[in-house]
């Protein structure tokens, strides 16, 4: 913030950013000092006796160099990998019904790699999931998981986490351990890909009359916005690729976990179809997980 001060100091000179004439000084009782915490920069105007200032803004942004690491969001706890079975209805004993989505697990969901402060400087948990042969990886995604001791698996996903104390190598993590029926989790997916649609169902536009005469049924219409400016606007709402990117369904309830069929029913929908993985984690709540800064 910049702050003007009028002192009464015996100055000479008057600050020459404030002359008409930076080259004339006077002798006067009072002077005008300007505190600033940048630089004010001198601008001629188009008039002959005016002197604009021009306040550059400041940086807000760091560079790489000024030594600000980058900061990745934690998660609330260890989580697990999962495969979207399907949805279905579960009666709860009340006789109320709720709709959730089944949730499998496949081989895996072990820890594959410890990450701390000294070696990676963050700290994290790798986990790999779902079981495949060897000939699917290559030679240094075998190497990593023979230096781990865990089989050959498909993904690898990391769990950033304040603290990795109690974790090793080739543990395996246990649904029925991290999670209890009734807690809320964050569920992580890629959507079902639907390609390349056009505006009424990429982003529910309405159509045009559907009567005898109309030439505009389903067509996204004018984009342009005049004469002035001239061009379209960036982020227009146009037909294109819809759907297929990576979704998180946050506070969603835990409201059965089968042991039997090793299972798990969640209230509500999850992204992507049948077979999909997802990404299963506590969910995070200011307050009482994560903290409020």
């Amino acid at each position: 913030m910049s702050i003007i001060s009028f002192s009464s100091a015996s100055a000479s000179t008057k600050h020459p950013i404030f002359t008409n004439n930076p080259s004339s000084s006077s002798s006067s009782s009072s002077s005008l000092t300007l505190r600033t915490s940048f630089l004010a920069l001198p601008l001629k105007s188009h008039h002959k006796n005016n002197l604009r200032f021009h306040f550059p803004t400041r940086r807000t942004t760091r560079r790489p160099s000024d030594g600000l690491s980058v900061c990745m969001s934690m998660e609330a706890g260890i989580g697990v990998m999962a495969t979207k079975l399907g949805m279905m209805s579960f009666f709860e004993p009340d006789g109320k019904v709720v709709p959730v989505t089944v949730v499998g697990f496949k081989e895996g969901n072990i820890v594959t790699q410890v990450k701390t402060e000294a070696t990676d400087g963050y700290s994290a948990v790798q986990v790999g999931y779902r079981r495949v042969r060897d000939r699917k990886l290559t030679k240094p995604e075998l190497g990593h998981l023979e230096k781990a001791g865990a089989i050959p698996m498909r993904h690898l996903q990391e769990f950033r986490l304040e603290s990795v104390d109690g974790f090793e190598p080739n543990q395996r993590l246990v649904f029925n351990e991290l999670f209890k029926e009734g807690d809320l989790v964050d569920v992580s997916g890629t959507t079902i890909g639907k390609g390349f649609q056009g505006g009424i169902k990429r982003h529910n536009f309405k159509r045009g009359p559907m009567s005898h005469g109309s030439k505009s049924h389903r067509a996204l219409g004018s984009i342009g916005a005049g004469t002035t400016p001239g061009r379209v606007y960036k982020g227009k709402k146009m037909p294109g690729r819809m759907g297929g990117t990576k979704r998180k369904i946050r506070k969603l309830k835990i409201v059965k976990i089968d042991e039997d069929l090793n299972v798990v029913m969640i209230k509500g929908a999850v992204p992507g179809k049948p077979g999909n993985l997802l990404r299963i984690a506590p969910a995070k709540i200011v307050g009482k997980n994560i903290p409020k800064n």
